[in-house]
């Protein structure tokens, strides 16, 4: 009777131990809500983040992973993320121009860049981060991170040699795009990207500025429409943007930030190299799509045409007019805009 007496107290203080080990083991793993607006097309990439930052906090920090709508629509995640529903969104900017007004400017206006090396010399070495952190610092959020998107161009049923033969057509294009073709004469509708295959297919629009190679490849555009022009005014065409809450930022060990920095980088720099890689395949292929590119003087006039949408953005703050400031400099130097 004693030593059932005595294995059942032992047991019980073993039980408790066990306990208060796994409270304290739970008590020390940090659990933050990851939210992109990728969708599955990203999942190798989001489990390489996961695992990154599990493995380099020898599992202290754990990253749970949400695609694109499935807690909070990608234009809410500013909102999101200062309230703490999520605590990192990934997006870009010109989701939420209303809610942060450098949005736009942050995702890339038309013209301002043609390459991810200019693209990112001019918000980590010409100073538009520091402008943007800002505009986020206000809204009770913290910029952390920062991707280079791809190709932007336009997809068409026939050939095109020039703007003028886009007259004739009617374009899917959205926001500053659609304003510029329009500034040329240009029909242009909006439609959702699930849209885009049945519309080309009928007929009801004739092309549509929406991604790249690859973007296209993935929503079988190009059984409706194969001819692919490049139209050298935006690449990357969007910028993305890391943004975490502030408290949960503040409550991380310096450790932890280190670690989620770089796995957020090494997130972006997976996501660009996926798309860079997916549209050289199959420029090099040459098999879905007819590749052709606008005239150099074409591409010329459509940046000229979005200087009043970058005078439209400026005139919303001083913050504002310093950044299109930045890219009129950097514009003028590379010989995009005249004098």
């Amino acid at each position: 009777m004693k030593f059932s007496l005595l294995l059942k107290s032992t047991l019980a203080i073993s039980i408790a131990a066990s306990i208060i080990v796994s409270q304290a083991v739970s008590a020390e793993t940090v659990r933050l809500r990851f939210h992109t607006f990728y969708g599955t097309e990203m999942d190798d990439i989001g489990k390489q983040l996961r695992d990154s930052v599990k493995e380099a906090s020898d599992g202290s920090l754990r990253i749970q992973y949400f695609r694109g709508g499935e807690l909070v629509d990608s234009d809410q995640f500013v909102d999101a993320v200062s309230r703490g529903t999520i605590d990192i969104g990934y997006g870009v900017g010109s989701y939420w121009p209303g809610q942060v007004n450098i949005g736009n400017i942050e995702a890339g206006l038309p013209g301002a860049w043609i390459s991810a090396d200019e693209a990112r010399d001019i918000f980590e070495n010409q100073g538009l981060d520091d402008l943007v952190a800002d505009a986020y610092a206000e809204k009770g959020v913290k910029l952390i991170g920062r991707g280079y998107g791809s190709n932007y161009d336009l997809l068409t049923r026939e050939p095109i040699t020039s703007l003028d033969d886009l007259k004739s057509m009617r374009i899917r294009a959205t926001g500053q795009f659609a304003e510029i073709l329009q500034s040329f004469d240009i029909p242009t509708v909006f439609l959702p990207a699930e849209e885009l295959y049945v519309a080309l297919s009928t007929g009801v629009i004739d092309g549509a500025v929406y991604g790249g190679p690859v973007e296209y490849e993935q929503l079988k555009l190009h059984e409706a429409a194969n001819n692919y022009t490049f139209m050298n005014i935006l690449n990357p065409g969007w910028i993305e943007t890391a943004i975490i809450n502030e408290d949960s930022w503040n409550n991380l060990s310096e450790e932890h930030q280190d670690i989620l920095r770089e796995g957020i980088a090494q997130y972006a720099q997976s996501v660009h190299e996926w798309l860079e890689s997916g549209n050289q395949r199959l420029i090099e292929e040459g098999e879905l799509f007819n590749f052709a590119s606008l005239p150099e003087e074409d591409s010329k006039r459509l940046t000229e045409a979005a200087q009043s949408i970058w005078q439209e953005e400026a005139a919303k703050s001083e913050r504002n007019a310093e950044a299109v400031d930045i890219l009129i400099k950097n514009a003028t130097e590379k010989g995009r805009l005249s004098e």
